[in-house]
């Protein structure tokens, strides 16, 4: 088993990447665009920009929340759309079926969605909180951990290769055609990489390893450890794992575009292996709104620290974000558009959420759509590199 001075040492070097931000931050309040730092004529087209992408005869989204800040001011906290607007996906017409006005759900800003791959930042922050606790050690070999999962012992997987993607294993492993709880784990237990560790290979697989050796090294399961570690702490009262009933609907999920026959999805994880493994999971499987993950943001963005809470340390927050970053992405232009190469960090997912946060000015923005509604479609991030291109004019307008 490692040693804590695997986690120690580790923190050291952070603390001397760190400097010496404020370890408290004032909480969220709405403001101008000025108070905020941010041009509003920027603002305003980027609002229009996102109401017309959910009209339409074939929108690129049924619904929309958006929500940018900077600093402590949220600037902008926009619905639009429909939070469930289709009873089904005529595969004839190649069109979702309409429902009547009167059964539609219109979106508001109080809206949950399933974040699917946002997730995966939840699990790399409590990850790093017990590297802070000294606990973990981020290149340590998983093995020492789970000795149990032998292919990933046996092949020296560390736990830096499964925060940054370069464990080697493949994308995805078809866990919801396992047979039973039993047959899940012997599969992930089995794994082996596809590829040579170091090399980068986005992988749904990594934090599923990752959620394992979380549990089994403080005994507590996922869903514990985002509440009692981040979401409790920061108020976000609106985060957690489904079933969510209020949730923005995703698909009239079927093969052979997906991956099981469920109908349409309201509330219930889109992702068919998170719902194979009874909807907690650590790539994904959280609901969440807007508001909330503007206190995430703001949190990252200020050190760690909202209001009288502390989830992690400037330090190892620093750490997050150190590039190629743990669990974030950093710097990807093709759905941050310019606010892409200052060491800007966010992710995406698949039912169409994705968040944006630049700490070289404390901005942040986040994008919550039910794109997949009513049923999945070739990703195109073009609408969330525009947005990230908008932010960036309004914050060089000021």
């Amino acid at each position: 088993m490692p040693t804590l001075e695997d986690g120690r040492e580790d923190g050291r070097q952070a603390r001397e990447r760190g400097g010496s931000r404020e370890l408290s931050a004032p909480r969220l309040r709405h403001g101008t665009p000025e108070r905020a730092g941010l041009d509003r004529g920027e603002l305003r087209h980027l609002v229009r920009e996102v109401h017309v992408l959910t009209t339409g005869r074939r929108p690129w989204a049924p619904g929309a929340v958006l929500v940018v800040g900077r600093g402590p001011v949220i600037a902008v906290e926009e619905a639009a759309g429909w939070a469930v607007r289709y009873s089904a996906y005529d595969e004839d017409t190649d069109t979702g079926v309409e429902l009547p006005a009167e059964d539609r759900v219109p979106m508001t800003v109080d809206t949950p969605f399933d974040l699917a791959s946002l997730t995966k930042l939840f699990t790399a922050v409590a990850a790093v909180q017990q590297i802070e606790r000294g606990t973990l050690g981020i290149d340590a070999r998983v093995g020492a951990y789970l000795p149990d999962f032998t292919a990933a012992a046996r092949h020296g997987i560390t736990v830096r290769q499964l925060l940054t993607h370069t464990s080697g294993l493949r994308p995805d492993l078809p866990l919801y055609d396992c047979a039973d709880d039993a047959g899940r784990l012997a599969a992930l237990q089995a794994e082996a990489p596809v590829g040579a560790p170091g090399t980068y290979r986005y992988s749904d697989l990594n934090m599923l390893l990752l959620q394992h050796l979380l549990e089994r090294l403080t005994g507590r399961t996922l869903d514990v450890l985002f509440r009692d570690g981040i979401t409790r702490p920061l108020g976000m009262t609106a985060t957690e794992f489904g079933p969510c009933p209020g949730a923005a609907a995703t698909e009239d999920q079927r093969r052979p575009w997906a991956k099981a026959d469920r109908g349409m999805l309201r509330g219930e994880v889109h992702d068919e292996n998170a719902w194979a493994l009874g909807g907690v999971a650590g790539h994904a499987g959280l609901f969440s709104t807007g508001r909330d993950l503007a206190v995430f943001c703001r949190t990252l963005l200020a050190g760690g620290s909202y209001g009288p809470a502390r989830i992690l340390g400037p330090d190892f927050v620093e750490l997050l974000f150190t590039p190629p970053g743990l669990g974030f992405s950093i710097d990807q232009r093709w759905f941050m558009g310019d606010l892409a190469g200052r060491g800007a960090a966010g992710h995406t997912g698949f039912t169409g959420t994705s968040l944006v946060l630049d700490p070289a000015t404390e901005t942040f923005l986040i994008l919550l759509t039910n794109a997949v509604h009513p049923r999945r479609r070739h990703p195109d991030s073009a609408p969330r590199a525009a947005a990230g291109s908008r932010v960036a004019r309004a914050l060089r307008g000021m």
